[in-house]
């Protein structure tokens, strides 16, 4: 799962959750449809990054989850009336995201499997001072 409905939460006031889930009018937040609207936006995300990365993520990088909020949001608001201006503008923004990432524009870095070495495996390159200097050579 690459989020969850507490971080939903973190993004939508939980009045307008229950607005947008509650179809039998319990008053309160439907967690099955919430839920539905996580793995809608999973498989998306899954559909663009499996091109590059070994999906589902695991651990599951802290921009997917973002991007999975973002799109999670979106698919609630689509389910019920039109979607916000801002929120399409967020969702929009996610879709080139993940776009960018299938055709390897950005990384989710560490990682990414072309991303270069970490700073342990990278050669180090060192060499002596130098022999002679521009005073050394100054009176020769």
């Amino acid at each position: 799962m690459y989020c969850t409905k507490a971080d939903i939460l973190e993004q939508l006031d939980e009045d307008i959750l229950v607005q947008l889930t509650d179809d039998n009018d319990t008053g309160s937040a439907d967690d099955a449809v919430i839920q539905r609207a996580i793995d809608d936006a999973a498989a998306e995300i899954d559909a663009y990054c499996g091109m590059r990365y070994p999906v589902p993520f695991d651990p599951v990088p802290a921009i997917i989850r973002k991007v999975c909020v973002e799109m999670s949001i979106c698919n609630l608001y689509a389910r019920r009336q039109g979607v916000p201006e801002d929120r399409k503008a967020r969702y929009d923004a996610a879709v080139r995201f993940l776009r960018d990432v299938a055709r390897q524009v950005v990384t989710l870095g560490a990682q990414d499997p072309d991303s270069p070495p970490a700073d342990a495996n990278r050669p180090r390159i060192t060499s002596n001072g130098r022999l002679f200097t521009r005073s050394d050579l100054e009176d020769f």
